[in-house]
């Protein structure tokens, strides 16, 4: 459980679901982290705060800061680089894992919502990514893994679902399909530089506090569910070995690599890239 030992990490979208999962995976491997979010407190009914994250690892022996930072702003976002190397050293990993999506009809999603979804998807990981890319070039050693999503390509016919759930997701998907394309060019612009950029994405639904929306999804289609902690160890894999310009599924990708599934806190073997979702409780 040293994979990460002395490395500093900073996370966006970290107070919970995914991205607290990799904080907490990270730093249970040795890592100092950042964990980032808009705010310290609940966002509206959703379980879990900044602060509880950050406390959850300082009680579990890690290090962790928390930075508050509203990322669709970009005059906000411009020394979140800074602020997070302040707080803990040098950044050695950056998971660029917060976005939002506004469901609707490709006919009619507005110029507000895609401008939106564009900031906040692809503007604001590319922004931290040029922030922490000239320390990195510097020391000749880096990670950036952006969280990226299936939902870059169109479902297949038939639909797995009802076929308004395969059409409100296409303007989302298209932020996650450039930040892929951007990310891949990127990854092989700096590779001799010692600095490995890559995309991660769920294979399909990430039961998570406050997927109460896609639970019933899972249910009919176990399928279509992972568990968090597939996602947290192929993030892992990413930010800790030499990969370059991946563009990986989680599943895939441990199970191509014979990798095992660790709980958060890395002390137990849940399984391999098989492992079901649990579909009865939000997982931590």
């Amino acid at each position: 459980m040293s994979a990460l030992q002395g490395k500093t990490a900073l996370i966006t979208g970290a107070s919970r679901g995914i991205g607290l999962a990799i904080a907490r995976r990270f730093s249970a491997e040795g890592a100092r982290v950042a964990l980032c979010a808009s705010r310290l407190g609940a966002h509206g009914k959703l379980p879990g705060t900044l602060e509880d994250a950050v406390a959850a690892i300082d009680a579990a022996g890690g290090t962790a800061v928390a930075l508050v930072c509203d990322l669709g702003d970009a005059a906000a976002r411009a020394d979140l680089v800074t602020r997070a190397e302040e707080a803990l050293g040098p950044l050695d990993i950056l998971v660029n894992n917060a976005a939002g999506a506004k469901m609707a009809l490709p006919s009619a999603v507005t110029a507000a919502e895609r401008s939106w979804m564009y900031e906040l998807n692809l503007n604001a990981p590319i922004d931290l990514a040029q922030q922490a890319l000239p320390g990195m070039r510097q020391r000749g050693r880096g990670w950036i893994l952006n969280i990226s999503s299936s939902t870059c390509d169109q479902p297949v016919v038939p639909y797995r679902d009802s076929p308004v759930a395969a059409h409100v997701i296409a303007a989302y998907g298209a932020t996650k399909a450039a930040l892929n394309r951007y990310s891949e060019g990127l990854a092989h612009e700096v590779a001799a530089e010692g600095v490995c950029v890559n995309t991660l994405a769920p294979e399909s639904i990430v039961l998570t506090p406050g997927a109460e929306q896609v639970r019933d999804i899972a249910r009919r289609h176990p399928d279509m569910a992972e568990p968090v902690e597939m996602m947290a160890e192929a993030a892992l894999v990413l930010c800790s070995q030499r990969h370059v310009g991946r563009t990986a599924y989680s599943r895939r990708l441990l199970h191509a690599l014979g990798r095992p599934v660790h709980s958060l806190d890395g002390r137990t073997v849940l399984g391999d890239a098989f492992l079901p979702a649990d579909l009865g409780d939000d997982n931590d």
